[in-house]
């Protein structure tokens, strides 16, 4: 079985192979090339010059960061479609189902097998990429890159093991369902596609309990927001970060030491013609808002969760596809 599976995948194993040395020879280079840029722009730069180094750059290795991210998000879909939909479908379509299944290995023997080596193929691969471009990253990710953000969580570390494995063996029970090779590989790649989005714009942040902080509106905290605006309603601060923390409040209002809100008539007594002044004006107003996030500590813990969650998946889809062609009748 190991043979015949090597002999069916070796194509696909050359591919790949293939494509992740040209990965790791450009990753390589563009690490070495973001190692040096760091070193001698950003190390030691002067307080004056240190944001203009920062935009520079991120405007030389913002776009390539990126687009390697998004490309390694595109690894797990790929073998998906490509690997895991016509795992069975093949055999179905070309009728040598009816040979393979009636020997002395059983089918699910046979599909335990074929999942099983390529599914470590799955992981291997993607592993490598995900390795390969966190180092590479490294340096961008330290200066400019936020950890928790949804394209530098999904493409970094372990997590994207898991999107492999899962995406693998839900591409073969899906084929194994729809029995048609094009029509499987759609529905796999729109399928994973949905959990693609689902997963960190309506799950991730529920997966430990947020914390929620009081922040007290200094210079400090006024200089790591965005933005804070005032009207008859009362006072709002957008954007505000806590450094390295997953941010899940984007617009907090503003209260006064005692609970109540701050108002348009109190934001008057400080001068605004002034940014400076009014800035030092509104801290020593003792002012406060609320801000609900997941700290920086809880990453790798993240990690850990989200790669379970997908493994877990991943059992239980491997589970269902062993019953179903134990079950099944062409």
């Amino acid at each position: 079985m190991i043979w015949l599976t090597w002999r069916q995948f070796r194509i696909q194993a050359i591919v790949a192979s293939a494509a992740l040395i040209a990965l790791a020879i450009y990753l390589v280079l563009l690490g070495r090339q973001m190692g040096q840029a760091y070193t001698n722009d950003i190390v030691g730069c002067l307080p004056s010059d240190c944001a203009s180094a920062r935009r520079g750059f991120d405007n030389t290795y913002g776009v390539q960061v990126a687009l390697i991210g998004a490309l390694l998000l595109g690894v797990p879909a790929l073998i998906g479609v490509f690997w895991g939909a016509p795992l069975i479908t093949r055999e179905l379509e070309e009728k040598t189902d009816r040979l393979v299944w009636n020997q002395s290995i059983t089918r699910v023997r046979w599909l335990a097998v074929k999942l099983t080596l390529l599914a470590l193929a799955s992981m291997a691969v993607t592993g490598l990429y995900s390795l390969l471009l966190t180092w590479s990253a490294s340096r961008y990710d330290q200066l400019i890159g936020e950890r928790f953000g949804a394209l530098t969580f999904a493409s970094r570390n372990i997590v994207p093991v898991g999107y492999a494995v899962f995406a693998f063996v839900l591409g073969t029970v899906v084929g194994l369902l729809v029995r048609r090779t094009l029509p499987a590989m759609a529905l796999t790649l729109v399928l994973f596609a949905v959990i693609q989005v689902v997963m960190p714009t309506a799950l991730r942040q529920h997966l430990m309990t947020p914390v929620t902080s009081t922040v007290k509106l200094d210079a400090e905290a006024m200089s790591r927001a965005d933005f804070m605006g005032i009207n008859a309603r009362g006072a709002q601060i957008d954007g505000y970060t806590m450094p390295g923390a997953w941010s899940l409040t984007s617009s907090s209002q503003v209260f006064n030491a005692d609970g109540t809100p701050y108002t348009l008539e109190q934001s008057e007594q400080c001068d605004q013609s002034d940014p400076q002044e009014g800035m030092a004006c509104t801290a020593r107003q003792n002012l406060h808002f609320s801000y609900e996030y997941q700290p920086a500590d809880r990453y790798w813990r993240f990690q850990w969760i989200e790669l379970s969650v997908f493994l877990a998946l991943s059992l239980s889809l491997t589970g269902f596809g062993l019953w179903r062609i134990r079950t099944y009748s062409g």
